[in-house]
């Protein structure tokens, strides 16, 4: 057999308690000015944005803070840090937050390095693009976005489309669990439900290899059992070995999608998140079912496998993940095929889904939500 490794991650990445402050040099050589990329609320609250601006203090460096990151960012509000960048003769970026702002961060570099761009011209950009060195800073365990070279944004149309490429790359990820534990129980539960999603559809994704499945498996390892108290003790919140865990988790399972990308519940659950203000996380899981079906048929090999690693069956994976996921929503047939009429032109994702994946099927799977 061919051993297949074949992977593209050049993201400097630290990890620890502390990895910030103890690095400081790292961000003493990035530059004399900075500009901070969070939102309001998890940057302040975990002790981070503090942490970096103290840092950033002691190395004599000047810095303005852009917090006008909201959940599912708008290209709007990149393209506006971006602007704010240039204005302020930033030499770089530090995006500070869960996936949003750190998914912001990267368009912000690009938009920063590049005046000719605008809201829309970022998704038709030559790849890659000019961009201003980043550091990421994450606060939360689920996106994984500190390694991985994509970032989801909302458009001017309201739609969650992503741009990816060797420019959505940070140059060095500052990975302190310690940031993580701030996050109360919902968003805890669905941050590692983001992470599940990313590491089980990175594994039976069409495009796995021998380098990604290993860190599917190891992020399926540290996230089941957590996943499982989560849904034993609901409200109970992670003690600090559990969340890093669950933060180390999200960096595998980043690792893994960086690999492979996801499979069609990410696509899917756009739709999810747009119109019925549905998280991230929950918004993949919510079509778990029909991805256990496509595994259960066309990979069953592996599914068994995983099955085993986790001394578990497919029967409770199904009851904890939709227990946890919880989703229902009212759509009508008519509602869902509308919905569903973007995807006209091939979608990478569902052709990384065992079997394939398509809008008709897309518009099942929103219907039994109902």
């Amino acid at each position: 057999m061919i051993m297949n490794l074949n992977c593209f991650m050049p993201v400097r990445v630290i990890c620890g308690k502390s990895c910030v402050q103890n690095n400081a040099n790292i961000l003493k050589e990035a530059g004399k000015r900075c500009l901070l990329v969070t939102g309001k609320n998890s940057a302040v609250k975990s002790g981070a944005l503090q942490d970096v601006c103290a840092v950033l203090n002691s190395c004599g460096i000047k810095y303005e803070i852009f917090d006008k990151i909201k959940q599912n960012p708008l290209v709007t509000d990149c393209f506006e840090a971006g602007k704010r960048a240039r204005e302020f003769q930033a030499d770089f970026i530090v995006g500070i937050g869960g996936g949003s702002a750190l998914d912001a961060a990267k368009a912000v570099a690009i938009f920063a390095a590049d005046s000719s761009l605008d809201a829309r011209s970022i998704y038709t950009r030559s790849v890659p693009a000019a961009h201003l060195p980043l550091y990421l800073v994450g606060t939360t365990a689920g996106t994984g976005s500190e390694v991985t070279g994509v970032s989801v944004l909302t458009d001017i149309h309201g739609f969650k489309k992503s741009i990816s490429g060797a420019d959505c790359y940070a140059d060095v990820a500052f990975c302190d669990w310690k940031y993580t534990c701030s996050a109360d129980y919902d968003v805890s539960v669905s941050t590692a439900l983001d992470a599940y999603a990313h590491a089980f559809e990175s594994y039976f994704a069409e495009t796995a290899n021998d380098i990604s499945s290993l860190y599917a498996i190891r992020a399926l390892e540290l996230l089941w059992p957590n996943l499982v108290t989560f849904f034993n003790a609901p409200g109970v919140q992670p003690d600090e070995k559990h969340r890093e865990e669950l933060y180390t988790a999200s960096l595998y399972a980043g690792l893994a999608i960086n690999v492979t990308g996801t499979a069609f519940p990410h696509t899917a659950g756009y739709i999810l998140t747009e119109k019925y203000g549905i998280s991230h996380g929950k918004a993949c899981t919510a079509f778990h079912p029909q991805l256990m079906e496509k595994t259960e048929e066309y990979r069953f090999d592996r599914l068994e496998a995983v099955c085993e690693l986790l001394h578990t069956d497919k029967n409770e994976i199904l009851s904890v993940i939709t227990g946890l996921t919880n989703v229902k929503i009212n759509i009508t047939e008519a509602q869902a095929t509308e919905y569903c009429s973007r995807w006209t032109s091939p979608v990478k994702n569902f052709e990384r889904t065992p079997g394939g994946y398509t809008a008709q099927e897309a518009v099942q799977g929103l219907l039994a939500l109902n």
